[in-house]
Formats: structure tokens, C-alpha cells, sequence
């Protein structure tokens, strides 16, 4: 009897009590692992083909150490150019042990399998993940800060309520020269008082149709000094218009 099994990314031919090195697994050495991606069983003639596993087939083997591969060298050349490189490798492996091949049954060990852990995660005390750690000493740190700038807040207030009986008594206390000051004061409402009287007294102001048609007057003034030019012209050309008249006259006399 033997089965075809994807183990690690790499599928091998396992027989029972078949020893394979396959990549590095998780776990130690002398715990037992199980792989549940069974392609082919062949039981004695018998062979059952998955699509692409074969459902409720497991193949469960043994860690027997953990170990390195052999040294394998990478050379690289370039000819004509000078270049040459040599590089190893050694590949981590598990060295495992085949133990059962299971035809079906797979299903309810894996059930058993997983009541089992839950019932040990319900036993065992949660653990406390690095973020909920993180978070309760975030608020252990900002407590303090918080509880600092209340009393700060609280000082300023009560500052700020005793200042204000001091501004108030300042204001009431008379000053030194408050005659002279309120002689000043009378001496100004006085002034004032002028200043008022002669506003009065002015003239209104003169509106924006009052200005338009002051506006208007020089314009007519314009006008009729062209008028007078336009007759001082004729005037003239009449005057040379006779001295014409006179030349021409005596000439033909």
C-alpha cells in the first residue's frame, strides 16, 4: 500500500515506515504531524484517485530531526569579461518517519482534534496580545497628564476670579488730579457744545441737482463767447469784403 501526498509544496511516494527528508516543518523532533492533501492510494490493486484530494484520506508521520542538506555550489562565469562567482547553499530539512496511511476516518480525527483545542483555549487564561498591552499602558501614561492639566485648568480659573475683585476695586479708586481731569473734561464738552452750535449755523450742504445746474452756467458762457467770436468774424470779412470792392473801383477808374 502506498499513497501520493503534497508535503511542504513537494509531493512524495510514502509507504508505511518509510523514511523522507522533506522542507523544514514546524514542530519537534518526536511529535507527530498530519497531512490531510492525499492525491492517490494504491491499497493493493485497489487505487482511488482524488479531485484534487481525496476527501477524508490522511497520511501521518513522525519528526525524527530536524537537519541541513548537503552543500550544493553555484558557479557563474562570464568569459571575455572577468567574472566569476562561486556561491553555496545548504537546504534546512526534516527527516520524517511514515507511520499510518488512512483511508477515511480523517474527518473525525480532525473533529477530535479540534474540540480538543478548543476545550484547551476555553482552560487556558487568554493571552494578552502586544496591542492590548500596548493600549493599557497608553492609558496608565495618559491618566496622569490628564489629572495634571485639570489642576492647571482649575488654578487658572480661580486666578482669573481673584484678578477680577482687583480690576473692579482699581476702577472705583479715584485718581490722583481728578479735578484737573474733570475740569478737562467740562473744558472739552464745552468745545463740543461750540463745535455743535456752528454746525448748525452753516448753510446745508448743497445737493447734487443744485450742483448739476451750477454745472450747466459756465457752459452757456461758452457758448455765447463763441457767438461774439463767430461775429467778430463777420464783422471783419465784411470789412474786407468793402476794401475789395473800394480797389477794385479805382482800378478800373
Amino acid at each position: 500500500m502506498y499513497a501520493i501526498v503534497s508535503i511542504a509544496g513537494q509531493q512524495f511516494k510514502v509507504e508505511k515506515d518509510k523514511k523522507i527528508f522533506v522542507h523544514r516543518l514546524p514542530g519537534e523532533a518526536g511529535s507527530i504531524s498530519e497531512f490531510d492533501k492525499v492525491l492517490l492510494i494504491d491499497n493493493e490493486g485497489s487505487v482511488s484517485i482524488g479531485n484534487p484530494y481525496i476527501d477524508d484520506a490522511m497520511v501521518t508521520a513522525k519528526i525524527v530531526s530536524h537537519l541541513k542538506g548537503d552543500k550544493v555550489l553555484i558557479f557563474k562565469k562570464k568569459r571575455r569579461k572577468g567574472y566569476q562567482k562561486l556561491n553555496g547553499h545548504r537546504q534546512y530539512l526534516t527527516e520524517i518517519i511514515i507511520e499510518d496511511i488512512l483511508e477515511s476516518g480523517a474527518a473525525k480525527r480532525k473533529s477530535a482534534a479540534t474540540q480538543k483545542e478548543k476545550q484547551e483555549k476555553a482552560e487556558k487564561p487568554q493571552a494578552v496580545t502586544e496591542k492590548t498591552a500596548k493600549a493599557e499602558k497608553d492609558v496608565i501614561k495618559a491618566e496622569p497628564r490628564k489629572a495634571a492639566k485639570q489642576a492647571v485648568k482649575k488654578a487658572e480659573k480661580a486666578g482669573a476670579k481673584k484678578a477680577e475683585p482687583k480690576a473692579e476695586e482699581k476702577k472705583a479708586k479715584p485718581k490722583a488730579g481728578t479735578k484737573k481731569d474733570a475740569a478737562g473734561k467740562s473744558g472739552s464738552k464745552a468745545g463740543a457744545d461750540k463745535a455743535e452750535s456752528k454746525k448748525a449755523e452753516k448753510p446745508p450742504v448743497k445737493t447734487a441737482k443744485t450742483a448739476g445746474t451750477k454745472k450747466t452756467e459756465p457752459k452757456t458762457a461758452k457758448t455765447a463767447g463763441k457767438t461774439t467770436k463767430t461775429t467778430v468774424k463777420a464783422k471783419s470779412d465784411a470789412g474786407k469784403a468793402k476794401k475789395n470792392e473800394t480797389k477794385a473801383k479805382t482800378g478800373k477808374k
